[in-house]
């Protein structure tokens, strides 16, 4: 039986954007082992992916802020040991770092495939360019092709477990959300958040009856590629009090920072307050919750890349990094960026003019997105 090794740890969006290179993979080897060396946290992604047989962390820093899993850190040295005693037949390294095709090497790994990176090329039997402007998901899926694999498709996909499933049940239970979408308040608390809906103005209003659900993402791994927090509340006053949508907001503990925040901004009363689940459901408790909703907003993160994964539409706000690289995978969803000569500078050096390509990249572009989305075939619960 042949052993094959998947080397892509760290960061959840890579981890996500991998899924139709194990897809393609399987279909070429049904009867391979094929395992993963993931990221602690990012892993998490791919806990209920049935094209690998084995998932194993990969966790020897804790330097991205998302990396910040619970198990003791382990030294590099460990994992040589450990991969050259599974006898791997092949490794396709997608990471581009110099250290993960070192790896690959020291574990004695026969065939090694991966991009022609960092200087690593000779740590490599095969190697593969690496094309800045073509998107993440067809790089992945150039690696199989190089080594005369056939590519049948490339979308996206996900799957969640029926324990995440469940959770997201019960807490849509104790939110009290019918199936309008609003929320039942006892009296004590109808002046602090609900309106009925006919006290709201419909003529604002698209299809509110069913109950948009919309996800915002206001955070990055990077703070320098999230939009302005003071847009974002502009965003949600719209979602909220124009088109009574539901807004939900998942993430870290640490995230829900941000989001308090942006409701500190909000200067009018909301029909409904937005709900906020930072830091209470895990990886796979996020990617369940962001399957049910009906768009989702956000900064260049890993989170739109899950939500593009569950078929969930994305309006993308890029700015420094190269959108056609990055931006959510298909075609249901609305990238919004600005053309400055400058972009992408992919946060190579400190930018002089204070990420102008964000700072000018002004709420009137995401809400038009919106509207587009909205009344189109894509947003499915609206026009279903």
């Amino acid at each position: 039986m042949m052993r094959i090794l998947v080397i892509r740890y760290r960061f959840i969006g890579d981890t996500v954007l991998m899924i139709p290179f194990l897809r393609n993979l399987r279909q070429a080897y049904p009867d391979a082992k094929i395992d993963a060396l993931v990221g602690a946290v990012s892993g998490e992604v791919l806990t209920e992916c049935p094209y690998i047989d084995e998932l194993i962390v990969f966790d020897t820093t804790r330097k991205h802020k998302y990396e910040n899993a619970k198990q003791e850190k382990k030294s590099f040295f460990s994992y040589v040991k450990l991969l050259k005693g599974r006898n791997y037949d092949k490794a396709y390294v997608l990471k581009r770092s110099f250290s993960s095709a070192a790896l690959a090497f020291l574990a004695g790994i026969k065939q090694r495939i991966g991009f022609n990176t960092e200087g690593r090329g000779f740590l490599l039997t095969q190697k593969i360019p690496y094309v800045k402007d073509r998107h993440e998901v067809e790089c992945f899926l150039d690696v199989l092709r190089a080594d005369n694999i056939p590519v049948n498709r490339n979308h996206l996909e996900n799957w969640t477990s029926r324990d995440s499933e469940a959770k997201i049940n019960t807490i849509f239970k104790e939110l009290y959300l019918n199936k309008n979408g609003f929320q039942k308040c006892e009296a004590k608390d109808s002046t602090r958040f609900l309106k009925t809906e006919s006290q709201i103005n419909k003529k604002t209003i698209i299809n509110v009856t069913d109950g948009l659900k919309v996800l915002i993402h206001a955070t990055s791994g990077n703070v320098n590629k999230q939009w302005n927090p003071e847009y974002f509340a502009e965003v949600v006053t719209y979602l909220v009090n124009n088109l009574g949508a539901r807004v939900f907001y998942t993430g870290t503990q640490k995230d829900a920072e941000i989001y308090d925040e942006i409701r500190s901004l909000i200067k009018e009363d909301l029909i409904h307050e937005p709900v906020n689940l930072c830091g209470k459901l895990s990886i796979q408790g996020s990617t369940a919750l962001i399957g049910r909703m009906d768009f989702a907003i956000g900064s260049d993160s890993g989170t739109l890349h899950i939500a593009a994964s569950m078929n969930v539409p994305v309006i993308g706000i890029y700015g420094p990094m190269n959108y056609k690289k990055w931006q959510a995978f298909g075609e249901i969803h609305e990238p919004v960026h600005l053309d400055l000569p400058c972009m992408p500078c992919e946060l190579r050096k400190k930018c002089p003019r204070s990420i102008a390509c964000l700072q000018d990249l002004k709420p009137a572009m995401v809400i038009k997105k919106v509207d587009k989305l909205v009344n189109s075939k894509n947003c499915g619960r609206v026009n279903s």
